[in-house]
């Protein structure tokens, strides 16, 4: 028995590790690097820059795009263009990645946190609707929430794991109040919405190019927007609100959040593959979608008739009872096995770092968060790999099981 013991625990020791999602950088990047090196245009200023701009506008379907030095500067300028001003209100998903809550907060607004939608894991139509029509009142041209008084300015909702919002009844009722609706649709771009694409479905969208993104520049954010006084004015706080350029005077105070040329040219050579991407992405759901559905106690991300979703970070939910483990054990036994998983971000209106906002049970989230892993994904995820993760997690249940 210890002779076998040592046999499985050497084999184990050989097997190659698997991670979550990381770059692919297949293309031009090379080539336009040693481009900016050459010239010497790696900072703040140059063509690349402009030319990344354009590409993801026209990606987006937007006439304007600035880009940002990350993703949660392009969400804080995106609130100041659109008018939220200190003790706002701004509803935003409770099942996102903490960026565009703190981004709310850096405009000295208050987050009003929106529950999940139990199909798609989105944030939730009907609740956005109940908080306007049922909490907040219309009075002098504004809507305030009935129980703080403050200004309802906004609707932030967040397109997650590469699968949009259902946003048409959110638009229609952020049109009937007046509301601002800002997109975080970083996880979301290459996918679409009823044949749209997310960040021009609302007034601005914002993008996010980190490292474990469907494209990423290293870090990186863009805003887009069809709106040119938007677009005027957010290349104008990003660059520290410069209004005389020779003088140096400066009319207001601005950010120093701009993306340099370097990192753009990376951009553009990454924008060049992203069909490639998204169709490997959606290749890998695919695959999990078959491997898997037939493991007891699993439920496999879906997709809305209309929509089409990148599946950017394919995501499972772990029913114990059933599948006879949690999603955090299930996560230890993985990672012994050298597959890197992780489970989904605590619902923000749960985190310390906001216990001041406005809090409530939000079960849907909640729900979610308990019981979601998300497996590894990334473009360059070979099939033998993803064929070790589904034997891993069958070979789970089977044990637990049988």
């Amino acid at each position: 028995m210890k002779a076998v013991e040592a046999v499985l625990k050497t084999a184990e020791a050989a097997l190659e590790f698997i991670p979550l999602s990381v770059p692919e950088l297949r293309g031009n990047e090379w080539e336009y690097v040693k481009e900016c090196l050459d010239t010497g245009w790696v900072s703040s200023v140059g063509s690349y820059v402009e030319r990344f701009e354009r590409m993801v506008a026209a990606e987006a379907g937007t006439k304007y795009a600035v880009a940002t030095v990350n993703g949660t500067s392009a969400l804080h300028i995106s609130l100041l263009i659109a008018g939220v001003r200190p003790d706002d209100e701004v509803l935003v998903s409770t099942l996102t990645f903490i960026a565009p809550v703190n981004a709310i907060r850096y405009a000295g607004a208050w987050p009003v946190f929106v529950d999940a939608e139990p199909n798609y894991w989105q944030m939730d139509p009907e609740r956005v609707l109940h908080f306007v029509e049922h909490e907040c009142e219309w009075k002098d041209g504004e809507l305030r929430n009935r129980s703080t008084r403050r200004r309802v300015s906004a609707i932030m909702p967040a397109h997650i794991l590469g699968h949009p919002v259902d946003i048409e009844p959110i638009l229609a009722i952020a049109r009937k109040y007046g509301l601002t609706v800002i997109e975080d649709s970083t996880e979301a771009l290459g996918s679409t919405y009823r044949g749209k694409s997310p960040g021009s479905l609302g007034d601005v969208g914002c993008f996010s190019f980190n490292g474990n993104k469907i494209i990423t520049t290293g870090g990186g954010g863009m805003i887009v927007t069809d709106r040119e006084d938007w677009a005027k004015r957010a290349k104008y706080l990003t660059t520290q609100a410069k209004d005389d350029p020779i003088e140096y005077i400066h009319g207001e105070v601005g950010f120093n959040y701009r993306l340099v040329n370097v990192l753009a040219a990376i951009g553009c050579a990454q924008m060049e593959l992203l069909p490639t991407y998204v169709a490997k992405k959606r290749s890998i759901a695919e695959r999990y979608q078959r491997g898997l559905a037939d493991v007891p106690g699993l439920t496999l991300m879906r997709e809305a008739e209309w929509a089409e979703s990148t599946y950017w970070m394919y995501t499972i939910l772990v029913d114990s009872s059933q599948f006879g483990m949690d999603c955090r054990r299930l996560l230890k036994l993985l990672e012994s096995r050298k597959i890197q998983t992780r489970p989904l971000w605590q619902p923000i209106h749960l985190s310390p770092a906001h216990g001041d906002g406005r809090r409530g049970s939000l079960p849907v989230a909640e729900h979610l968060a308990d019981h979601a892993l998300s497996l590894p994904c990334s473009v360059s995820l070979s099939e033998s790999s993803q064929d070790r993760v589904i034997a891993a997690i069958a070979a789970a249940a089977e044990t637990r099981n049988g």
